[in-house]
């Protein structure tokens, strides 16, 4: 995939994911649950590949941040999920591993790592079964949306050419 056509998908992906935790969330116990946050983490890890979707999530969580969308947690679940949904893609070539790597990553190790994150960036003292079971809905949540989204476009041949 060229630059010009790997940026602009890039930012549409980026676009989806910001208009989207606007328009979708719910509360998930001490956190708001942005699914399409995780739909987006899915989408481009199966179309762009690990260090895009990396790219994409931490675009999105620094702009839902900016425009008072979200808080300083969308950096460790998005970015981890989005790293984790891409390698098990990769390593697996089967859009369902990209879910079980965006739940592992967001659902599990992003929840643990927002435990010191909160501590010393938001002075929360929330321990890790604070942030477990928001982080896990939501990431199976917007995961499952993701793969249907991804099937249904493979399905289509509208996929991008790698």
């Amino acid at each position: 995939m060229n630059s010009t056509r790997l940026l602009t998908t890039m930012a549409v992906f980026v676009a989806i994911g910001t208009l989207g935790s606007q328009l979708l969330w719910f509360p998930a116990g001490i956190a708001k649950a942005y699914p399409v946050q995780h739909a987006v983490n899915v989408m481009a890890a199966v179309t762009l590949g690990p260090i895009p979707a990396v790219v994409i999530a931490f675009t999105i969580g620094l702009l839902r941040v900016l425009l008072g969308l979200g808080t300083l947690l969308a950096f460790p679940g998005g970015m981890i999920g989005a790293f984790m949904a891409g390698l098990f893609y990769k390593t697996f070539r089967k859009k369902i591993f990209a879910v079980v790597g965006e739940v592992i990553g967001t659902g599990v190790i992003g929840a643990l790592f927002a435990v010191p994150y909160a501590q010393v960036l938001m002075g929360s003292t929330a321990g890790a079964f604070a942030f477990l079971p928001p982080f896990l809905v939501s990431s199976i949540a917007g995961a499952m949306l993701g793969w249907v989204v991804v099937s249904r476009v493979n399905q289509k041949h509208l996929l991008l050419p790698s």
